[in-house]
C-alpha cells in the first residue's frame, strides 16, 4: 500500500502544479481581456433594455385596445342582455352600425350589474368604429354570423284566414270577407318559420378614419313551397326570403364628427326608428299601431357628438327610397299577374323617388350603470304613385289625361320617444299620413277614386300591363261632348302609433347578475291604427248619400294589447309567453260583422303564444 501510494504522489504533484500554471495564464489574459468583455456586456444589456421598452409600449396598447373593447362590450350588453328575445336573437337587430361593437370570442365577463330594458333600435344612432367587429376572418374581410332558432306554440280563439300571425279583421278565406261563419274558427299553429339567419361584415380600408361595414339577413316569413314531392307538406315547407342587404361607410371626420352612405336594402327612416318589443314577429303589429318596412335605398347622413360625456349626439340623414304603391290587386280577380304588373309597378312609372328623412338627438337620461341613452326622433316620407292608361285612346281621351294624370301622393310624419330608465324603459310612436298602406298603415287602405260628376259617364281604361287601371268605378269621366278628364285621386288618410312599457323585473329585486334569475322582463304594449273617418265616409261606399268616390275598406280602426314575458336562461336561450288581444272596428259603428252568427261592430282575437329561442 506505501509503495503504491507513493508510485503515484509523483504524477499527482505533476498535475497539480500543470494546473496552478495554466490557472496563472488564464488569470492574465483574462485581465488582458476585461475591457473588452465589460464592452460587449454592456451593449447586451442596452440591447436588452430597448427590447424590454418596445415590449412595454407594446403592451400598453393593447392594453388600451382591451379597455375601448370592454367599452364596446359595455354598450352592446345594455342593448343585447335587456332584449332577451329579439335584439339579442339579432332581429335587429343590431344593425351594421351596432354589431361592429361584437363582444371577443369565449366566455363574456361576468356582469356586474343587471342591464335596465333597452329599446329595440335597429336603426342605431352610434357609428361603428375601424377594427370593431370580432369575428372570422376571410383574407382581408371579417366577418361574424348571427341569428336565431325560434320555435314557438300559437293559438287563437278566431283565426277565420289561418294565418299564424294576427292579419285584420277581412276574412279572405271565406265566403263573406265580413263573416266568421258559424264558430269564430280558433286554430292552433306551432311555427319554427320565425327562425333568422344573417351575417355582419367589414372591409379594411388605408384610412384609419375610414370604417366599412355591411349586413345581409335572411328568414323563412314567406311563401310556402310549391312542388310534387312537396304538396301535401307544403305547410312547413317554407321559402328563404332577404330582409337585409346593405353596406354602409362610415367616414370620420373629427372626434366628434361621423359622416356616413348606405345603399342596399334596409330597415326604412320613416317608421322603423321604433318597434314594440314582442314575440310576434312575422307581422309585428301590422296594421295595429306599428309603421315599418324594410326597403332598396341610398342614402347619407352624419352624427356630430355633443357632449361626449352625456353621450349627446345629433344625428340627421336623407335618403332615396324605392318608389313602391301598397296595392293588393292579386286578392281581385288579376292574381298575382296585377299584383307584379300594377301594383308592385306604380311607385315607379311615377318617375321620382320616394323621399324620407330623419333626425334624432341621443342623450343620456339616466346615469345609472346599464342603462340605454334616451332618444327623440322626428322622420318623414314623400312618394307618388302614377298608372299609365293602354290602349286605343283618342287625342281627346289623352289631352284629358294629361291634363290631369292617374296619380296621388303618398306622405306621413313620425315622432318617437325613447326613454330609458334604471326602473323602467318607455317608447313611444305617433304617426299620421296619407296612403300608408305599403308602411303598414291605414287599414290596408291605399287611395281612392273620386265619383264623376253627375251628367258624366265613368270609362274604365287599362293600364300599360294590360289590367284594370283601378278597383274603382271612375277612372276617367266623359262629357257629353265627348271630352275626357280624371275626377282626381285622393291619398286615405290614417294616424295611430303604440306605446311600450318594459320593466326589468331582475334589477328591481336586486338578483345576482350571474346567477339563473338575472333575465327576467316583462313588457306592456298597446297600440291602434285608424283611418280618419271623414275618408271614409266620402269612399267607403257604405253611406251612399254622402260618397264622392270609392275605394276605401270598410275598417276604421286596428287595435292591440299585449303583455309579454321574457326568461332568458343564459345568454343563447330565451323562454318567453305573449297574452294578447287583436281587435279590429268596423267603419262608423255598423254592426256589419258577423261573427259566430250575431252581429257585431268588431272582431277580436285572443291571442296566446310561447315557446324557446336559441341565438348563436
Amino acid at each position: 500500500m506505501k509503495r503504491s501510494f507513493r508510485g503515484t504522489l509523483g504524477p499527482l504533484l505533476a498535475v497539480v502544479c500543470i494546473a496552478f500554471w495554466c490557472s496563472t495564464l488564464s488569470a492574465a489574459q483574462s485581465n488582458a481581456s476585461s475591457a473588452d468583455v465589460n464592452q460587449a456586456v454592456t451593449e447586451q444589456l442596452q440591447h436588452m433594455q430597448q427590447q424590454l421598452t418596445q415590449q412595454q409600449q407594446q403592451i400598453n396598447q393593447l392594453q388600451g385596445e382591451l379597455h375601448e373593447a370592454r367599452q364596446q362590450l359595455k354598450a352592446v350588453s345594455i342593448t343585447t342582455s335587456s332584449q332577451p328575445a329579439l335584439v339579442s336573437a339579432s332581429y335587429s337587430e343590431p344593425s351594421a352600425a351596432a354589431a361592429v361593437a361584437a363582444p371577443p370570442e369565449g366566455p363574456p365577463p361576468a356582469p356586474t350589474v343587471i342591464p335596465a330594458v333597452a329599446p329595440l333600435r335597429v336603426l342605431p344612432i352610434d357609428p361603428p368604429k375601424t377594427g370593431g367587429l370580432i369575428g372570422i376572418k376571410a383574407g382581408p374581410v371579417t366577418f361574424r354570423p348571427y341569428g336565431f332558432i325560434k320555435a314557438t306554440g300559437v293559438y287563437n280563439t278566431s283565426n277565420p284566414n289561418g294565418d299564424d300571425f294576427p292579419f285584420v279583421g277581412l276574412f279572405l278565406s271565406t265566403t263573406n270577407a265580413l263573416s266568421t261563419g258559424w264558430s269564430k274558427d280558433p286554430g292552433f299553429f306551432v311555427k319554427a318559420r320565425s327562425t333568422r339567419f344573417g351575417m355582419n361584415l367589414e372591409w379594411p380600408d388605408i384610412n384609419k378614419n375610414l370604417t366599412i361595414t355591411g349586413r345581409i339577413e335572411g328568414d323563412f316569413e314567406g311563401n310556402f313551397n310549391e312542388s310534387d314531392n312537396r304538396d301535401v307538406s307544403s305547410i312547413r315547407s317554407n321559402n328563404p326570403n332577404l330582409r337585409l342587404a346593405f353596406a354602409r361607410l362610415d367616414y370620420h371626420a373629427s372626434d366628434t364628427t361621423d359622416v356616413y352612405f348606405e345603399g342596399g336594402q334596409d330597415w326604412t327612416l320613416f317608421g322603423s326608428s321604433a318597434l314594440p318589443n314582442i314575440l310576434e314577429t312575422t307581422f309585428l303589429m301590422a296594421y295595429y299601431g306599428a309603421v315599418y318596412e324594410r326597403s332598396p335605398q341610398l342614402l347619407g347622413g352624419f352624427v356630430h357628438t355633443l357632449t361626449p360625456n352625456r353621450d349627446t349626439k345629433l344625428t340627421a340623414t336623407f335618403g332615396m327610397m324605392m318608389p313602391s304603391s301598397g296595392q293588393i290587386l292579386k286578392l281581385g280577380t288579376n292574381g298575382l299577374a296585377g299584383q307584379i304588373g300594377e301594383a308592385e309597378t306604380q311607385g315607379s312609372t311615377s318617375g321620382r323617388p320616394e323621399l324620407e328623412a330623419r333626425v334624432g338627438l341621443q342623450f343620456q337620461l339616466d346615469p345609472a350603470k346599464g342603462v340605454a341613452p334616451a332618444q327623440v326622433l322626428f322622420s318623414g316620407v314623400y312618394g307618388w304613385r302614377e298608372y299609365n292608361p293602354n290602349g286605343t285612346l283618342t287625342s281627346a281621351e289623352i289631352a284629358g289625361i294629361s291634363a290631369n294624370p292617374l296619380r296621388s301622393e303618398m306622405y306621413g310624419g313620425q315622432v318617437v320617444l325613447q326613454l330609458p330608465t334604471r326602473w323602467f324603459t318607455a317608447v313611444a310612436s305617433a304617426y299620421r299620413g296619407g296612403d300608408l298602406r305599403f308602411m303598414f298603415g291605414g287599414q290596408v287602405n291605399a287611395f281612392a277614386t273620386l265619383n264623376c260628376p253627375t251628367g258624366t259617364t265613368s270609362v274604365v281604361l287599362q293600364t300599360s300591363d294590360g289590367n284594370p287601371a283601378a278597383t274603382g268605378p271612375a277612372n276617367v269621366c266623359e262629357t257629353a261632348g265627348g271630352a275626357f278628364f280624371n275626377p282626381g285621386e285622393r291619398p286615405i288618410r290614417s294616424f295611430g302609433g303604440f306605446a311600450q312599457l318594459g320593466l326589468p323585473l331582475s334589477r328591481w329585486f336586486n338578483a345576482n347578475p350571474e346567477g339563473r334569475n338575472a333575465g327576467w322582463q316583462a313588457y306592456f304594449t298597446f297600440g291602434k291604427d285608424q283611418v280618419v273617418n271623414r275618408d271614409l265616409l266620402h269612399f267607403s261606399g257604405l253611406v251612399p248619400a254622402t260618397t264622392v268616390g270609392s275605394g276605401a275598406l270598410p275598417l276604421a280602426m286596428g287595435k292591440v294589447a299585449a303583455a309579454t314575458m321574457y326568461y332568458k336562461l343564459n345568454q343563447f336561450v330565451t323562454f318567453s309567453f305573449e297574452q294578447s288581444i287583436y281587435a279590429t272596428r268596423i267603419a262608423f259603428g255598423l254592426k256589419d260583422y258577423m261573427i259566430a252568427g250575431k252581429a257585431s261592430n268588431e272582431w277580436q282575437d285572443h291571442r296566446s303564444e310561447f315557446g324557446p329561442i336559441f341565438t348563436f
